[in-house]
């Protein structure tokens, strides 16, 4: 069985690359550290794949982690701090999964990559 995890990103807040690389990247461990501990071994052990993903605004990833919730996956919405670019408690992204390829790809294989 094949494993990832998708990592939806606003792109209607302008972020560095560098910001949105840790933003990811926040959002990446936040969900691995909520999720089953056999599914975040099984995704280890196939490559740890991942895909970033663009929505237009902040609505998309409420509405993406309804669906993430309707299907039984985790997923881990990512505040800002506010310590560099952005005003503190600005939302910027939404992890979702590891789980398996078909279930996140029902709550996200619309959408383009980054």
């Amino acid at each position: 069985m094949e494993y990832k995890q998708v990592i939806l990103v606003r792109t209607d807040i302008k972020m560095s690359k560098g910001k949105t690389a840790a933003q990811v990247a926040h959002a990446s461990i936040e969900a691995t550290l909520k999720s089953d501990d056999q599914k975040v071994k099984a995704w280890r052990n196939k490559g740890m794949k991942k895909v970033v993903l663009k929505v237009k605004e902040e609505s998309e990833l409420f509405k993406f982690k309804e669906f993430a919730k309707d299907v039984g996956v985790v997923s881990a919405l990512i505040r800002d701090a506010g310590k560099t670019q952005l005003d503190p408690g600005t939302i910027t992204c939404l992890a979702i999964g590891p789980d398996e390829v078909k279930k996140v790809d029902s709550v996200s294989g619309d959408l383009k990559m980054m």
